[in-house]
């Protein structure tokens, strides 16, 4: 949809001036912190799949019967979730038997090390900047 020309012009004008937040600070702040929410690994930010990364980064491997209990989730969530962290190769899924019982276990990937990371690095950088506003 074609802007009025008139917009445009109040743009370029508000362009041309420095602009100041609320706090004082130039409003390029805030449109950084802004402009960064949306580079959030959609993947990991997902508060189920958050916490499934965050108890397999501390641990070395974990079964399904452990992360369903550490997360407080249902079966069939926590299947949802670890299979979409599967697909995009961030976490490895083990599958076994133990007598006769199956047993499900899995491990942060490598990719999945680095990619939690860069998240972790994403949200201290948010963090940070908020702080200095």
């Amino acid at each position: 949809m074609a802007r009025p020309a008139m917009a445009r012009t109040a743009e370029a004008a508000a362009a041309a001036k420095p602009r100041v937040s609320k706090s004082g600070k130039p409003a390029n702040e805030q449109e950084t912190v802004e402009q960064a929410l949306p580079n959030l690994d959609r993947i990991i930010h997902e508060r189920m799949r958050l916490g499934i990364i965050s108890a397999l980064a501390v641990n070395e491997s974990l079964t399904f019967n452990e992360l369903k209990k550490l997360l407080q989730t249902t079966d069939g969530n926590l299947s949802v979730h670890a299979r979409r962290l599967e697909e995009v190769k961030y976490i490895e899924c083990t599958k076994s038997f133990e007598g006769r019982m199956p047993k499900t276990e899995y491990k942060l990937s490598a990719a999945g090390r680095k990619a939690f990371e860069r998240y972790l690095d994403h949200m201290e950088a948010l963090i940070q900047a908020l702080r200095e506003r």
